[in-house]
């Protein structure tokens, strides 16, 4: 018998089955029977409904039973029918309600069917098995209606096991009976009335049974327990302006009217930040981070992935839910066009049923509803999901960051580490919403071809084979491209690796006229990036050109074997093929990107894997006792300590010490002897390979390379404590704070740039040395604290904060300074990373050795300054204090740090030197579209795009046209060939109109791209130095990777997908309305709810997208400040407040994600239902108005066309929104092409002479400099003359003008009054890479570049090795080099931070001494090594530039003393200009400060 008769049997017995012995053909039909016979289902619900009834009976009848039989023993069994919360208080959410509601109305409406059923009479057994069937339906749902309210009264916050069972059977089995009535009314030609009742009920039930089997995945009843104590605290503690959703019923969170409130904010005035509502609970970081951390995989499960494992254990539920939502998308989606062949036949007159119009526009209607809302709920799942699933990463990734060891840290590096947090966890997170995909393609494309195989049988091969064929095509394109990708991925970290290079660098750059080598660097990289990018984008579009073909040559193939075989061709078949044709194309499209997607997901996985099980510092390689008694504070026995977990090498042998607490341990040592290994063994940063480490009490540490945070001073210092104001102002005091902080306009509120960019190096170094003071250690770890800061300042540190508030603490203090250690109790000596030496100075003196020569070297230096000896030095009060606490002139000027942006001192207004990112508001403006789709070719090309995909819209209309009009022709009058060949030349023109627009789409993108691009990096590297001062890094970064990522791929896509969507609305609109022409007058209507919806929802997520690129940056830029300065972080044990932090940044970012996201969702749902109700009205006007007003053919063209109508209006006004979400892009980046630009860098007609300056004279006449126009002058008048060949060393306080001075020089800053005339040339007046390049500098921060020895100190590649290999010998490096294995190719790691301070700084000196200029600037170039080669190198700027004038800003005296003249500033005036030893032959400032640098010793 066959299914469609059973279909419509209402009998109860299995005839028709064969009697012969088993077989698979009996199974068939037996199978056949159970499933498709309405008798046979109806008995298999009964008897479901009837085990559901009799399990209720039976624990019922245990419980009553079981408080007879124990009464007096308290059992299990003693407690009531649904399991009571042991919370007393509680709170019924709309769930619950719901639950109860829906229950209810079924019960009612089953008892109403049994009765109307019952009056029907029971003349026949259908009737009979009817009555009792509504019968038994009526009593479950009556029983669930008693027991969820039984639920209520007992307080269960979960529905019992049982019930929620019955809910998930019960969906399958309405599904099956839904489907049956469906296939019945569609396929099956069915007379009697016998199913009508019956298949309308199901079909409405439908939705409600989906709803209960959502409540039983969910498992909650609706009854929430509230919490109390401690736990109710935290949460009400929570931020109030809680997201709508978390509250939201179940009606408003399936339409998403929760976010109406936001939507109405936004669209009234633009957002701000603190508008957007946080986060729920369950979805705020910290809570998914303690969930992933509770569901890692344990030692003893040995587990291979455990990133996968615990985040399938962490949301596997959600998963089942978008898997849910993705199975019901893909059965409603097919309803339109099996029901496109009724309505045409409907249309055509071939009526079964008077009502068969209606039920076919219901029908249509309630599957359209359905698509909408599970397609769009599967979307906001999906991307939801995601982001819950990049939340977890990223906090994972911090807290494992907090743990690396030193030598994990270094194998991964930061930039890898970010990566991990920006690219991989987004890889993971944007698989989620085509996870489904990889099974759902081939079943979508099965079913698609079952459907065209039903109307044209063996013909569906042909388009079977050649969506094999396209798949075929399509997966190795895509798969070209994913390579192509990759390559352009890597180009463009590369590129962005460069880029962040010379931002970070860029004042050294400017300094050393680099800026056209770091540009011509990055524009190969550029170059290189762009190859690949084109590939990309030419595959992408060969792609696009081959799917948007593929319909009509599909069609074309179809129908053409479809005649050869003899299939008659009518408008239902020919437009549901085309439809379902269409179908194909997106799964065609879509699934080889999920495959690569998923592929890279699974590399992404394994990349998390390896880091989140790389090895963690170990909390036992130190044993740290707190409040420990004993005599002994730091004790190292027998200690062998590398920098690598695994390697050979150690960096320190042989330790042993012990330092008694209280005791002022001084280490020293030459250029890379391990001093500051050693302390960091002691903190437990390094592997222990032997030995161990004993520290009683809390450790303090302050690290050579000051690390300070992107906060106020207050911040930095507090460090997370709470304000102590009489020791914060202690704190200040003793670090020599107090007179920085009253130059500064806001004081200690005045914000820190990144990186301390507005600090001097003496500034950084005090306020970390301020942050461990404050933090009250009992052993402190201080790393050459004194090398960045001035004779004067120095003394007063050691005196007032080392010797002072630091006195009872047990210090260990790295230093190079040799006149602080006869202070100490115990010194240590270091050499190839063992401790050669130890003991009192004294000891150390007599036995000579390594510490015999330091001391040397140190007193050799400071023979100068042992000539004030023979001079009586009686300074007034006011050069000499009596106390240094008092006011003085000399503790007011002789503060000699160089502070690189004074500006911050004359300059008033906000105390942020980082101001907010600039943000646009309400529309982008028409200015930028213009200036993005005019910038390659003008007009030209913008005319050009559009003109051709009219044409191509239009060819395509014609050529469903042709088919509808060819199709209603008799047979007599019908020609096969003609028809097939008009039909393939059509395709043929559209193809190839397609793959014009497409390749010109593509060439304009990429020309655009590039311009904006030469651009803004023109504009970067032209900039002044006062816009990097005051701009963060990662801003500028932003532009260069996101923006310029989506001018590069994204606006060209979306702009071209933006025309076709509109101009394919236009013709669906058009062929609908030319077709049901009454529905003209909702046009109207229809385009106002779109502008009107259109214009609230640009309006919010624009904002949100802004504030989201806004919000991104701060995550990653806490995240790779705190790896910089992780050992400091674990020395205080601020693990805990840091990953707070992380937690709030993570969390007001996603908020922005998930709102945005929620805003997409809002509005497409709007959109695609109005759509989808234009079409069904449209429909019902097909089906009712009299054949003369529309033909039959053209039924079947306007539904095939009005069935995309919803997904294609939303797309259309979609894709405009992302258009101008992503224009942002331009207009951020047109905000850095405006940027002022400084001086020429070139000028024709000023060319100084080859060899100038040939003398080195300077004579500086009245130069007055201000920082900006209206703000005060920073010098007010500086006449100086400076003979060719002097030495001139300059001093004076934190902004008194001598960075300033420098600057002008280099016109970092632009004189406002003045000049400078060096030989005769004012400097004014020349090109500004003719003048720097001149010059020779060596900063007191030493900058080495990623590269090897070779590029860093030859850049440029002027010299040769053998010079490269004099000028190292000459800076003390030539040995260090010649042992390592790579010799002049040796790596110098980011930052250089593969080899030391003083290493560093001895590099920087080598590429001066390859320049051989006339003119060199010192800013403390030694600061960093010890007096040993500090010696050793004065001696050879003495030699090597003898004949070079030197203007050094200078901290140590001896330095100083060795010049020919001293210039001391004073509020930016000279206040002395005289030889060293003229100046202190009568009382001075610069007296006064040899006398304090001399008497250090006697402290």
């Amino acid at each position: 018998m066959s299914s469609s008769s059973w279909l419509t049997s209402i009998e109860c017995s299995p005839y028709g089955i064969s009697d012969s012995p088993f077989s698979v053909t009996v199974a068939l039909q037996w199978l056949k029977f159970i499933f498709i016979s309405p008798c046979s289902q109806r008995v298999i619900f009964s008897a479901i409904d009837a085990l559901f009834l009799l399990t209720i009976f039976l624990f019922t009848l245990r419980k009553l039973s079981s408080r007879f039989i124990f009464k007096t023993i308290p059992t299990s069994l003693d407690r009531p029918l649904i399991v009571e919360s042991s919370k007393p208080q509680f709170r019924v959410t709309t769930l619950f309600s719901l639950s109860l509601g829906l229950t209810a109305f079924l019960a009612i409406y089953y008892i109403a069917l049994s009765v109307f059923a019952f009056l029907q009479g029971t003349q026949s057994p259908w009737k009979l098995t009817e009555i009792v069937f509504w019968l038994i339906q009526a009593i479950t749902q009556l029983t669930i209606f008693i027991l969820i309210a039984h639920e209520k009264r007992f307080k269960a916050i979960t529905h019992p096991i049982y019930l929620r069972v019955y809910w998930i059977v019960n969906l399958f089995l309405v599904v099956l009976l839904a489907a049956s009535a469906i296939t019945r009314f569609v396929v099956v030609s069915v007379d009697a009335n016998w199913f009508i009742v019956d298949d309308v009920t199901f079909i409405a039930v439908l939705p409600i049974s989906a709803f209960l089997f959502f409540i039983a995945i969910k498992g909650s009843s609706g009854i929430v327990a509230q919490e109390t104590g401690i736990n109710a605290t935290v949460e009400s503690n929570l931020d109030s302006h809680v997201t709508g959703y978390a509250s939201a019923s179940i009606v408003s969170k399936a339409t998403w009217a929760w976010l109406n409130p936001l939507i109405k904010k936004g669209y009234i005035s633009p957002l701000k930040i603190d508008e957007v509502p946080s986060l729920a609970p369950e979805h705020q970081a910290e809570k998914l981070a303690e969930l992933f951390e509770m569901n890692w995989p344990k030692t003893e499960e040995n587990c291979k992935n455990p990133v996968r494992t615990t985040l399938i254990r962490c949301f596997w539920k959600h998963v089942v839910l978008t898997g849910f939502l993705a199975v019901v998308k893909l059965t409603v989606v097919f309803v339109g066009p099996v029901l496109l062949q009724d309505f045409v036949n409907f249309a055509s007159g071939q009526k079964t049923n008077p009502y068969e119009g209606l039920y076919l526009a219901g029908i249509l209607l309630i599957s359209k509803v359905i698509e909408v809302l599970t397609s769009h709920h599967f979307t906001f799942h999906s991307v939801k999901l995601g982001m819950m699933i990049r939340s977890t990463l990223i906090t994972s990734l911090y807290r494992k960051g907090l743990k690396l060891t030193c030598s994990s840290r270094q194998d991964h590096g930061v930039g890898q580490i970010v990566n991990y947090m920006a690219v991989d966890a987004q890889q993971l997170a944007d698989l989620m919403g085509q996870l489904h995909t990889l099974w759902q393609t081939p079943l979508q494309i099965l079913v698609a071809l079952c459907l065209l195989y039903y109307y044209f049988g063996a013909s569906m091969l042909s388009v079977f084979l050649l969506t094999i064929a396209v798949l075929v095509f399509v997966m190795i394109r895509t798969r070209n491209m994913n390579a192509s990708m990759f390559s352009l991925m890597m180009n463009r970290d590369k590129r962005l690796k460069a880029t962040n290079e010379l931002l970070n660098n860029m004042r050294v750059i400017k300094f050393q006229a680099w800026e056209e080598h770091f540009q011509k660097r990055i524009q190969s990289i550029r170059e290189a990036e762009f190859g690949w990018l084109g590939k990309v984008t030419y595959t992408l579009t060969n792609n696009l050109v081959v799917l948007w073909s593929m319909p009509a040559f599909m069609a074309a193939t179809l129908f053409a074997v479809s005649l050869w075989l003899g299939y008659t061709l009518d408008p239902g078949t020919v437009f549901t093929a085309t439809t379902v044709i269409k179908m194909i194309q997106e799964p065609v499209r879509s699934f080889p990107q999920s495959l690569v997607s998923f592929s890279q997901a699974l590399i992404s996985l394994g990349r998390l894997d390896t880091f989140l099980t790389s090895t963690e510092l170990s909390s036992s390689s130190v044993e740290r006792e707190v409040g420990c008694e004993g005599r002994i504070a730091v004790e190292v026995k027998n200690g062998s300590f590398s920098w690598d977990d695994e390697g050979d090498d150690s960096a320190l042998k042989g330790v042993n010490l012990e330092i008694r607490k209280g005791e002022l341990a001084a280490i020293v040592g030459t250029v890379g002897s391990g001093k500051s290994s050693l302390l960091a063994a002691v903190l437990g940063e390094l592997h222990t390979k032997s030995g161990k480490v004993r520290v009683c009490g809390t450790t303090g540490y302050v690290a050579q390379t000051a690390w300070i945070q992107n906060a106020t001073i207050e911040e930095n210092i507090l460090f997370g404590s709470q304000m102590d104001r009489n020791r914060y102002k202690e704190v200040l005091r003793v670090c020599c704070l107090e007179k920085d902080l009253e130059i500064m306009d806001h004081g200690d509120k005045t914000e820190i740039g990144e990186r301390g960019i507005n600090l001097s190096g003496g500034q950084k170094q005090r306020i970390q040395l301020a942050r461990a003071v404050y933090q009250d250690c009992d052993v402190y770890l201080l790393d050459d604290i004194f090398s960045a800061v001035d004779a004067h300042t120095g003394s007063e540190i050691f005196k007032e904060c080392v010797r002072g508030i630091l006195k009872e603490k047990t210090i260990l203090l790295v230093t190079h300074q040799v006149d602080f250690l006869h202070n100490a109790d115990r010194i240590l000596v270091m050499r190839d990373g063992k401790i050669v030496q130890t003991g009192k100075y004294e000891e150390l003196l007599e036995s000579g050795m390594d510490f015999g020569a330091l001391v040397a070297a140190y007193e050799t230096s400071m023979e100068l300054v042992g000539m004030t000896s023979k001079f009586e030095i009686e300074s007034p009060s006011e050069v000499v204090p009596k106390s240094p606490h008092s006011p003085s002139i000399k503790s007011e000027i002789m503060k000699g740090e160089n502070s690189p942006l004074e500006r911050t001192i004359s300059e008033k207004g906000t105390a942020k030197l980082i101001e907010d990112e600039e943000r646009e508001v309400g529309h982008v403006h028409s200015d930028v579209y213009k200036d993005y789709c005019t910038e390659a070719y003008g007009w030209c090309g913008l005319i050009a795009v559009v003109v051709i995909s009219l044409l191509w819209q239009g060819s395509f209309m014609g050529n469903d046209y042709w088919l509808a009009n060819e199709t209603k022709a008799s047979a007599a009058n019908f020609n096969p060939s003609l028809f097939i060949g008009v039909y393939t030349g059509i395709a043929v023109v559209s193809c190839i109109l397609v793959m014009v627009r497409g390749f010109l789409v593509a060439f304009l993108g990429l020309k655009t791209a590039q311009k904006f691009f030469d651009q803004i990096l023109h504009s970067i590297v032209h900039a002044p130095m006062s816009f990097f001062d005051t701009t963060p890094s990662g801003r500028i970064l932003s532009r260069a990777s996101s923006d310029q990522g989506s001018i590069d791929f994204i606006i060209p896509l979306f702009l071209s997908l933006a025309l076709v969507m509109y101009f394919s609305l236009l013709s669906i609109i058009v062929v609908t309305c030319m077709n049901a022409w009454p529905i003209t007058v909702l046009v109207i209507p229809l385009i106002w709810l779109n502008i009107r919806y259109r214009g609230y929802y640009i309006a919010t997520s624009r904002e949100l997208s802004r504030i989201d690129s806004i919000t991104k940056a701060p995550v990653i830029h806490h995240f790779s400040e705190t790896i910089a300065g992780v050992m400091t972080v674990r020395c205080f044990r601020k693990q805990k407040e840091f990953f707070s932090k992380n937690v709030e940044r993570v969390n007001a970012n996603l908020r922005m994600d998930f709102h945005n996201n929620a805003a997409n969702e809002w509005f497409g749902f709007r959109m695609e239902l109005i759509g989808a109700c234009f079409l069904c009205i449209a429909a019902l006007l097909m089906v009712t108005l009299p054949s003369s007003f529309i033909q039959p053919e053209y039924v079947g063209l306007a539904l095939s066309y009005g069935l995309a109508l919803n997904g294609v209006m939303f797309f259309a006004i979609f894709s405009t929104c992302s258009v101008e979400k992503y224009m942002v892009a331009v207009e951020r980046i047109k905000q850095f092409i405006r940027i002022p630009s400084e001086a020429e860098w070139r000028k024709n007609n000023g060319l100084p002479s080859p060899n100038w300056p040939t003398k080195g004279n300077i004579e500086i006449k009245n130069l007055k400099v201000r920082y900006r126009p209206n703000t005060p002058l920073v010098l007010k008048g500086v006449n100086v003359k400076i003979e060719g060949g002097d030495k001139v060393g300059i001093v004076g306080r934190t902004g008194s003008g001598k960075s300033t001075l420098i600057q002008v020089f280099f016109r970092l800053v632009e004189p406002s009054s003045g000049t400078i005339v060096i030989d005769g040339v004012d400097i004014c007046k020349l090109g500004l890479h003719d003048l720097r390049s001149r010059f020779g500098i060596i900063p007191q921060d030493p900058v080495l570049f990623e590269g090897t020895v070779r590029s860093n100190i030859d850049p440029l590649g002027l010299y040769s090795d053998t010079e490269i290999w004099k000028s190292l010998e000459r800076c003390q490096l030539k040995e260090v080099v010649v042992a390592k294995p790579e010799k002049l190719d040796s790596p110098v790691a980011d930052s250089g931070d593969n080899w030391s301070v003083g290493q560093r700084q001895l590099l920087c000196m080598g590429r001066v001494m390859l320049k051989h200029t006339k003119i060199l600037f010192l800013d403390e170039a030694t600061a960093s090594v010890d007096s040993q080669t500090d010696g050793i190198i004065q001696k050879i700027i003495r030699e090597d530039f003898a004949s070079c004038t030197i203007i050094s800003i200078a901290h140590r005296i001896p330095t100083v003393m060795d010049c020919d003249k001293v210039l001391v500033m004073d509020a930016g005036l000279p206040k002395e200009y005289d030889s060293p030893a003229r100046l202190i032959e009568r009382p001075s400032l610069f007296g006064a400060l040899v006398q304090e640098y001399g008497n250090r010793s006697g402290m």
